[in-house]
């Protein structure tokens, strides 16, 4: 028991020494936030106006549909920065992302609170990770599932509130029901959320209405097939549902397919510590623009993040190159960190043909214990 404890010690130390090093860097800076998040919503919903104009050229709508994509995919995810402020920071600006993008998008903060366990030494990696699945050691067909889990993210998050939310309120145990096993923003589709005691079970309902609300207008405008602005009467067409779909597959698909260079996924379900963490997490580096697309706001730096949450996403390149520079000795760091986006699936890659030269395969074993857990 001591040789693991003085071996856990000694992984921990660069840690501790890193924590030194980027120990003033968890103050997040206000007016970069704003401005960010406005300059995304504001190219986001501009390229999405041209890109659903009923009159412009297919070339310039398809340009339009990468742009909005992209901006809006870049204004989605500073709820993963929401998630992370501390208990009454920034609430004007998550409130305003929330009535801007939050319930326009369906994907409003509270339903992404369980990332927390996402960093939690008992939860992360295991069976109760909401956005964990053993994908670096699993099966063909479960990696091809969660490809295919794309396809359908935009009609799971609208079953959600327009037709689960009205229906949780009729009794609480389908309230609970709802709160703890619809949330569109997993991976893994067992997960079941702990809602806590004090959670503030009034401002969700209010929020989870105006998203009902928000799904119920689009359902109305597509069934009667227009739309009202004032005297004016808009015709959608058959196409605008359609072309709706393909820019919400393409704003929340990019952060599909970026999860996969987010973790190694080796995990075998047990519990890990934050070098445990680290040796599971990547960094991808490099400023292509591939890299920019897929990783805005500063998820390029995964394993960093990992390492220390509270850091805001416009330090973390800061915080990066101290450690590169007066840690060059922490070699599991510098294992983390990759240049590139396929650099980082290779990687992936070479762990899955590991993982099937082994039976069974070692990926069985952590669908096995989530199902134990789960089974009630």
């Amino acid at each position: 028991m001591a040789t693991v404890r003085q071996t856990e010690s000694r992984r921990d130390e660069p840690i501790v020494r890193a924590r030194r090093l980027v120990a003033d860097l968890l103050v997040p800076r206000p007016a970069i936030y704003w401005i960010d998040m406005f300059v995304s919503i504001v190219v986001g919903y501009g390229a999405a106006t041209v890109y659903l104009a009923p009159r412009a050229p297919a070339a310039v709508q398809a340009v339009a549909w990468l742009v909005a994509g992209c901006a809006l995919f870049r204004a989605s995810l500073f709820m993963h920065e929401i998630v992370h402020f501390r208990r009454g920071e920034m609430r004007g600006f998550a409130a305003t992302w929330n009535l801007l993008v939050g319930i326009p998008f369906l994907m409003p903060s509270f339903l992404y609170e369980h990332h927390l366990d996402h960093h939690s030494a008992r939860h992360y990696g295991t069976p109760r990770d909401a956005e964990y699945l053993p994908l670096g050691t699993a099966r063909l067909g479960t990696l091809l599932a969660y490809l295919g889990q794309i396809l359908l993210l935009p009609l799971l998050a609208t079953v959600r509130f327009l037709l689960l939310t009205p229906v949780s309120f009729l009794h609480p145990r389908l309230r609970r029901f709802v709160l703890e096993r619809c949330s569109p923003l997993v991976i893994n589709l067992r997960h079941r959320r702990a809602v806590p005691a004090d959670a503030p079970r009034g401002l969700w309902a209010a929020i989870e209405i105006a998203c009902f609300l928000r799904a119920l207008h689009l359902a109305a405008c597509f069934l009667v097939n227009e739309v009202h602005l004032g005297r004016a009467v808009i015709p959608l067409g058959w196409q605008m549902p359609v072309k709706i779909y393909a820019l919400a597959l393409l704003a929340l698909g990019l952060n599909h397919v970026r999860t996969l260079a987010a973790h190694r996924y080796r995990s075998a379900g047990e519990s890990m510590g934050f070098a445990g963490q680290l040796d599971d997490s990547l960094n991808v580096v490099g400023r292509t623009p591939l890299a920019a697309v897929l990783f805005p706001v500063g998820l390029r730096y995964h394993a960093l993040h990992h390492l220390f949450p509270a850091i805001p996403y416009h330090n973390l390149g800061v915080a990066h190159r101290r450690i590169m520079e007066q840690l060059p000795e922490w070699e599991a760091y510098r294992r983390a960190t990759y240049a590139t986006f396929p650099e980082a699936l290779r990687a992936l890659a070479a762990g899955l043909r590991e993982a099937w030269r082994q039976q069974p395969v070692a990926a069985d074993r952590w669908f096995k214990k989530r199902d134990g857990e789960f089974a009630t």
